[in-house]
């Protein structure tokens, strides 16, 4: 049986749940089961004995979804600097087991470019962001700025799935949603929803007015590395803007193996986009630690390789 390398496990896309955010979650967005609840809650005693029964040395931080995504009110900025600077305490409790990626109010654009400088001021590796931001697409000019401040700092922004538009389950799922509730989550609407903001942030421009912005996609690329040949090969047919989509793509993104531990797709990811871009992450609580690191005694690839995925990709692109 091949084993994995001997060296540190760091992994970027692991979840939590603030009890003043998730209070302000609707409907089945705010419903979990109680275990799946306690878990979400805990930043202590279970999260690190699940770490340590599995071989993870650290964790990053990261509101589950929605996060702030679907504030909207006057409190918007303020209750997410809360946020943060609850969990900032977290990780200043336990440096090397925690860092963390902070929340951002997107209601107001300009606050949330300031919340991300903040924060990377007081340690945080950058920011995830679920979903769309009130219903709209990120390439919205209107988010512009918190591009620009992530470039600024040299931090990456994490592109996380949350539950696709109500109009958008109406007229893909509603027929199957009962019978197959994962349908619009992490079975296809996530990959869906995440992997057409990735493709709409590509055609906007957004890379070329900040040239060394840094953009993470989790579950493997949300399918895109797989088709990177065909949407490049597609976009350069006459008629349509000249787009250099699949090398945009290859500059810009990096993607994570969470929830998606397929030998497979991660030897597809590693000849697309190069091991140098791609890392460890399990999706905790929702996907359990052991089997994601026990994944890796199987795949294919070197000890260089693997250590690279397990920590010194992150390492290198969170300067750990």
């Amino acid at each position: 049986m091949l084993e994995r390398p001997k060296c540190p496990v760091i992994a970027i896309e692991e979840h939590y749940w603030d009890k003043e955010l998730s209070s302000k979650f609707v409907s089945g967005e705010g419903v979990r089961a109680p275990d799946m609840l306690k878990a979400l809650y805990d930043l202590g005693e279970l999260r690190l004995r699940e770490m340590d029964e599995a071989g993870i040395d650290m964790q990053i931080l990261s509101h589950g979804a929605p996060s702030a995504q679907k504030l909207s009110g006057a409190d918007a900025v303020e209750l997410t600097r809360r946020v943060n600077d609850r969990l900032h305490a977290v990780v200043a409790a336990n440096p090397k087991r925690f860092a963390a990626f902070a929340a951002l109010p997107t209601s107001d654009p300009k606050a949330a470019a300031d919340e991300l400088e903040r924060t990377t001021r007081l340690g945080f590796k950058g920011a995830m962001i679920h979903g769309l931001a009130n219903g709209a697409f990120l390439d919205d000019k209107r988010f512009w700025p918190i591009f620009e401040r992530a470039q600024s700092m040299d931090v990456p922004v994490y592109l996380h799935p949350a539950v696709p538009l109500s109009t958008v389950m109406d007229a893909y799922y509603k027929e199957y949603v009962k019978d197959f509730p994962m349908v619009i989550r992490a079975a296809w609407g996530f990959t869906v929803e995440t992997a057409t903001q990735a493709i709409r942030l590509v055609l906007s421009g957004v890379f070329e007015a900040y040239p060394r912005l840094k953009i993470v996609l989790g579950h493997l690329g949300e399918t895109l590395p797989f088709l990177l040949w065909r949407i490049d090969h597609a976009l350069a047919r006459p008629g349509g803007k000249a787009m250099r989509f699949r090398e945009v793509f290859c500059e810009h993104f990096y993607i994570t193996t969470s929830g998606n531990f397929s030998n497979p797709a991660l030897l597809c990811c590693v000849m697309e986009v190069g091991i140098e871009r791609i890392l460890f992450a399990v999706d905790w609580p929702f996907v359990p630690n052991k089997p994601a690191v026990d994944w890796m005694n199987s795949v294919a690839l070197c000890d260089e390789d693997k250590a690279k995925i397990l920590s010194g990709n992150a390492k290198r692109l969170f300067r750990m």
